[in-house]
């Protein structure tokens, strides 16, 4: 179930709110100008599934929400853990990237197919921690700072819009802030609330 968990950017032990409770969750978040929908799932995500497959599953929800929105490319991300050394060392590279605090041009918009992730949004002096999971659809504003974790062993798969190209060209700020949070393997822990 998706969580969400909110801390003071200068305080990142004290919890402010901590819910799984979808309507206060979807609430709080439109406050920020961030929107969370549920999409219904149309099967299992597994390491065989093409990205053809699952858009194909997903084929009327695409289609609706780029015309809604106005995006035009659409692929699909994914990470499924392997037991080997090339495995571990792409995963904690991607996670390492993604980690850091930026912005894009355009808006993030992830619908997730498949696992877990969390997406930190640093709006009016708070982070705002989105474990979304399978089934959700998160939309977060252009040149909103955010950053995202993956877990240790990252394990998702996400549907991923754009309105041009370049779109996820991260513009990062240099910011440390975001090592100071609890990770995604910590908040599904339920450390810090």
């Amino acid at each position: 179930m998706t969580l969400l968990q909110v801390m003071p950017e200068d305080a990142p032990d004290r919890v402010v709110l901590r819910t799984r409770d979808r309507a206060e969750i979807s609430e709080v978040l439109a406050a920020c100008s961030v929107r969370l929908r549920d999409w219904p799932m149309r099967g299992p995500v597994e390491p065989g599934t093409t990205e053809e497959e699952i858009l194909t599953r997903y084929r009327r929800e695409v289609d609706a929400l780029c015309a809604e929105e106005g995006l035009r490319l659409v692929d699909v991300v994914r990470l499924h853990p392997e037991d080997t050394p090339q495995w571990r060392e792409r995963a904690a590279q991607a996670r390492g990237t993604f980690l850091e605090e930026h912005r894009h041009v355009e808006d993030e918009v992830r619908f997730f197919a498949h696992g877990v992730g969390c997406f930190y949004l640093h709006v009016r002096q708070k982070v705002y921690a989105v474990v979304c999971e399978a089934g959700d659809l998160l939309s977060v504003p252009a040149g909103t700072t955010h950053w995202f974790d993956m877990g240790p062993r990252p394990d998702f798969c996400a549907v991923r819009f754009f309105e041009r190209e370049d779109g996820w060209v991260g513009d990062f700020t240099g910011d440390p802030l975001a090592r100071n949070f609890p990770r995604l393997d910590a908040l599904l822990a339920g450390a810090g609330g």
